[in-house]
């Protein structure tokens, strides 16, 4: 393991004095992959020289053990850096665990109603509002790509895509079935009602991840509605493609331009395609090891929202870290919450690494 991470700081010197030369401020992508490893590397770096510091003041204490005057001190340093070298390298290993090479992308949300009727609606559109306030906080950009809505505001399905960096690592860990049990706004006899939304989560996928041939596509134009099926322009400029060798289907009607429309549902649509196949490759590689963190599987129950006890329970993660406050969570302040899905998740590599013996 030493050699690799002497490698990674041999690397993280080069990238710094690629950083150094002006020239690079000419090539904007070769800026932003260069800063992007930078900050990938940098914790690994300091974490492994901290180590090796560490590693250092327990020989140091070790030697001290021999004067009687330092013994008492040296064996309470001893053991105060023993722990600090436990830390560190726990940290070390966490680091090192292998990416997820989507992590930095965009992605393609999908939130669809599920039981409970127009509750379930409502309970969507409280989700999109969710993603869509967690967005802002992020500085991420989220647009409405298609959406069927009720007569009193709920949403039947919607898609949308989140741009920005590491929206996919964070995102990721949404995608399934979200249940929330409250009294509806429809309920007169203020009874509790369990009602359910699904949430599919896609990486965006750029054209050179995957290519499409045309002759599989057909593109149907059709006008745009809104509530209720009213009609909201008079031209045909929303766009339909089905790609026919899967029967994957993509509708985009936000925009006014068919051209835009187009542009926006072939980029759903390879990000559809896309992750359907990483699903392939990930069900013959590891099927029997796949957790549910992360896995995008939607139909699990991940989470519920339970506004009668306050609560709102994460079912992938265990003890106190499983309950989150309703109010915070619904309003977007998601960051706690995805905080402790993703160390669950690195534990559970770490443990899996442990059984291989690696």
């Amino acid at each position: 393991m030493e050699d690799r991470l002497n490698q990674i700081a041999e690397r993280l010197r080069q990238v710094e004095r690629e950083l150094a030369d002006p020239a690079v401020y000419s090539d904007q992508q070769r800026l932003k992959n260069l800063s992007r490893e930078q900050k990938e590397l940098t914790p690994v770096v300091e974490t492994f020289t901290a180590l090796q510091q560490t590693e250092q003041a327990i020989a140091e204490a070790r030697e001290m053990l021999s004067d009687q005057e330092l013994r008492e001190l040296a064996q309470e340093e001893l053991t105060r850096t023993k722990e600090q070298r436990e830390r560190l390298a726990e940290e070390l290993k966490r680091l090192l665990l292998p990416r997820d090479p989507n992590d930095e992308k965009s992605v393609v949300l999908e939130i669809r109603g599920g039981v409970g009727g127009e509750e379930g609606a409502l309970f969507a559109a409280d989700l999109l509002r969710m993603y869509t306030m967690y967005a802002e906080r992020r500085g991420w950009q989220l647009e409405i790509v298609s959406q069927n809505v009720t007569e009193l505001g709920g949403v039947k399905e919607v898609c949308a895509t989140v741009e920005g960096d590491g929206a996919w690592s964070r995102l990721k860990f949404e995608a399934g079935t979200h249940r929330v049990q409250r009294v509806p706004e429809t309920e007169s006899g203020g009874r509790i009602q369990t009602s359910a939304a699904t949430v599919a989560v896609m990486p965006e996928a750029e054209e050179t991840e995957l290519s499409i041939d045309p002759k599989d596509l057909q593109i149907d134009t059709f006008r745009s509605s809104g509530a209720g099926g009213q009609h909201v322009n008079k031209t045909e400029s929303a766009i339909r493609i089905t790609h026919l060798p899967t029967g994957t289907v993509v509708e985009c009607q936000d925009e006014r331009s068919q051209y835009k429309n187009k542009d926006r549902a072939m980029k759903i649509l390879r990000s559809k395609l896309y992750e359907a196949e990483q699903a392939r490759q990930n069900a013959e590689i590891a099927a029997t090891r796949r957790s549910q963190v992360g896995t995008g599987d939607r139909s699990g129950k991940i989470r519920t929202y339970n506004f009668p006890q306050n609560r709102v329970t994460d079912h992938r993660l265990t003890g106190d870290s499983k309950n989150f406050n309703p109010a915070a969570v619904i309003h977007g302040d998601l960051d706690a919450l995805i905080d402790a899905l993703t160390l669950a998740d690195q534990a559970r590599r770490l443990q899996e690494g442990y059984e291989k013996g690696e």
